[in-house]
C-alpha cells in the first residue's frame, strides 16, 4: 500500500520511483512495528479477496436498488428503520471495517457504536424485515471479517 501511495504522490511511474517506494514499503513497517504492539492480525489472501468482491457486488446492486426506490417509490411508502446490530467482532479495526462497509453500501449508514462495542446502530432506507436485514449483515460481512481479523 505504501508503494501505491508513493507512486500516486510522485504522479508518475518510473523505475526509481518503484524501487524507492518498494524500499519504503518494506522498511517502514518493520521500523514502526515496535510502536504498534496491539495491532491486529490480518489474513491477506482468499478471505480478504472474497470479502472485497462481496462488498463490491453489494455496492453495485445497492446502487440500482436505491435508484429504483428514489425513482419509483413514494417517500411515504419507504420503510426506513433504525437497526441495532449485535456484533461479536473484538478489535477496533474490524469494527471500523464493518461500519465503513455498511456506510459504503448505498441505502444504509452506520450511525453509532455502543460504549461496550457490542452493537452497531445502522439506519436503513428501506427494510421489509429488520431481523432478516440484521442476519444478512452478520452473515455477509461480520462472519467474513471474523476470518480476516482472526
Amino acid at each position: 500500500m505504501l508503494l501505491g501511495v508513493w507512486l500516486l504522490m510522485a504522479n508518475s511511474i518510473t523505475v526509481g520511483g518503484v524501487l524507492l517506494g518498494g524500499a519504503f514499503g518494506l522498511i517502514l513497517p518493520k521500523f514502526t512495528e515496535p510502536f504498534w504492539p496491539d495491532r491486529p492480525r490480518v489474513r491477506f489472501g482468499g478471505a480478504l479477496l472474497q470479502y472485497c468482491l462481496v462488498v463490491l457486488f453489494d455496492i453495485v446492486v445497492a446502487n440500482f436498488e436505491v435508484a429504483w426506490l428514489i425513482l419509483f417509490r413514494r417517500n411515504r411508502d419507504l420503510r426506513s428503520r433504525w437497526l441495532v446490530i449485535p456484533i461479536t467482532l473484538s478489535t477496533p479495526e474490524a469494527i471500523t471495517v464493518l461500519a465503513a462497509t455498511i456506510s459504503l453500501t448505498p441505502g444504509t449508514v452506520s450511525s453509532d457504536i455502543s460504549a461496550d462495542r457490542k452493537s452497531l446502530l445502522v439506519h436503513a432506507l428501506d427494510v421489509a424485515d429488520a431481523a432478516a436485514e440484521i442476519a444478512r449483515i452478520k452473515t455477509r460481512y461480520e462472519a467474513r471479517l471474523h476470518r480476516i481479523f482472526a
